[in-house]
C-alpha cells in the first residue's frame, strides 16, 4: 500500500535476540529447554489442583489459573523466539503482530491481577484464619479470577488497538524478539503522543496498583506472623507466603521497570533482556518456586509417583 511517496507497512521483520550465529545455537537449546519445563511445569500444576482432593482451596484455584496463564503468557512468546534463533529473519504480518500484542500484554496484565488477588487471599488466610472460609468463598474467589481476566483482555485489546491504528510507513524491522509496545512506537511514522500516555496510565493503573495491594497485604501478614509466638508457627506461615512473594518480586520488578516510564527513556537492548525475564523466564520458575515451596503441592507429587510406582509393581 502506497502514501504519497511512502509505503505501507504491511508485515514486519523481528530481528529477534541476536546476531551472533554460534550464539544461536546455545540460545536455542537453552530457550527450547525453558519452554519444555514451562509447559510440563504448569500443566502438572493444573492437573494437580484439578484433581487432588488435598488441593481444592482457593488459593489452589488460583495457582491453577495462574500455571494457565503462564502457559499462554510463554506460548505467547518463546515460539517467536525460538524461529528467530533458527533463520536470520523473522517475518511476521501485520494482523499476526497485533494478535501476539494483544495476546502478551492480556496475559501479562490477569497475571498481575491474579497475584494480587493470590495476596489477599494469603492476608485472609494468615490475618483471619477462623473467617477465612467464609471471606474467601468460592462466588469470591471465581469473580476474582474472572476480573483478572476480564482485566487483561481489555487491557490487551486498548494497546492493540491503540497502537495498530497508527500509520507504519518508514522502517518495518522490530529490534525485538516479539511484537512490543515500546519497539513499535519507535518505528511508527504517526504522533505517538497519545499511546506513551497510555502506556504509562494503564501500566501505572494495574501494575502499580496491584503491587499496593500485594505491598499492603504483605505489611499485615508479616505484622500478624511476627505477633506469632511459636517460632515453628512464625516459620511455616513465612514458608506459606514466601513463594508468592517471591514471583510477585520478579514478575512486578521487571514489568514495571520496562513499561511505567517514557518511551523515550526505553533501551532496546534492555528492553529485551527485561522481556525475557517477565515474558519466558518467569513462567517457567512459577511452577518451580511453588512446588519448591509448597508442602501440600510436594505431598501432591509424592502421591503421584508413588501411585505409578505401585502400579508398575502391580505390572
Amino acid at each position: 500500500m502506497k502514501l504519497g511517496n511512502q509505503t505501507m507497512v504491511t508485515e514486519f521483520i523481528l530481528l529477534g535476540l541476536t546476531d551472533l550465529q554460534k550464539l544461536k545455537a546455545l540460545l536455542f537449546m537453552f530457550f527450547t529447554a525453558v519452554y519444555f519445563i514451562t509447559l510440563v511445569g504448569n500443566i502438572s500444576i493444573i492437573v494437580l489442583t484439578r484433581t487432588d482432593p488435598q488441593l481444592q482451596s482457593a488459593m489452589y484455584l488460583f495457582l491453577g489459573n495462574l500455571s494457565f496463564i503462564d502457559i499462554g503468557f510463554s506460548s505467547s512468546v518463546t515460539p517467536n523466539l525460538l524461529d528467530g534463533l533458527l533463520s536470520e529473519k523473522k517475518p511476521i504480518s501485520f494482523y499476526g503482530c497485533a494478535v501476539q500484542m494483544f495476546s502478551t500484554v492480556a496475559f501479562g496484565t490477569a497475571e498481575c491481577l491474579l497475584l494480587a488477588a493470590m495476596a489477599y487471599d494469603r492476608y485472609v488466610a494468615i490475618c483471619n484464619p477462623f473467617l477465612y472460609a467464609v471471606i474467601v468463598n468460592k462466588r469470591l474467589c471465581l469473580q476474582l479470577v474472572t476480573s483478572s481476566y476480564l482485566g487483561g483482555f481489555l487491557h490487551g485489546a486498548i494497546h492493540a488497538v491503540a497502537t495498530f491504528r497508527l500509520t507504519f510507513c518508514g522502517s518495518n524491522k522490530i529490534y525485538h524478539f516479539f511484537c512490543d509496545i515500546p519497539p513499535l512506537l519507535k518505528i511508527s511514522c504517526s504522533d505517538t503522543r497519545v499511546n506513551e500516555i497510555l502506556l504509562f496510565i494503564f501500566p501505572a493503573i494495574l501494575g502499580v496498583g496491584s503491587l499496593l495491594i500485594v505491598l499492603a497485604s504483605y505489611i499485615y501478614i508479616i505484622s500478624a506472623i511476627l505477633k506469632i509466638c511459636s517460632s515453628e508457627g512464625r516459620r511455616k506461615a513465612f514458608s506459606t507466603c514466601a513463594s508468592h512473594f517471591t514471583a510477585v518480586s520478579l514478575l512486578f520488578g521487571t514489568s514495571i521497570f520496562t513499561y511505567v516510564k517514557p518511551t523515550s527513556m526505553y533501551s532496546q537492548d534492555q528492553g529485551k533482556v527485561l522481556s525475557l525475564i517477565y515474558s519466558v523466564l518467569i513462567p517457567m520458575l512459577n511452577p518451580l518456586i511453588y512446588s519448591v515451596r509448597n508442602n501440600e503441592v510436594k505431598a501432591a507429587v509424592k502421591k503421584v509417583i508413588n501411585r505409578r510406582q505401585y502400579l508398575k509393581c502391580c505390572i
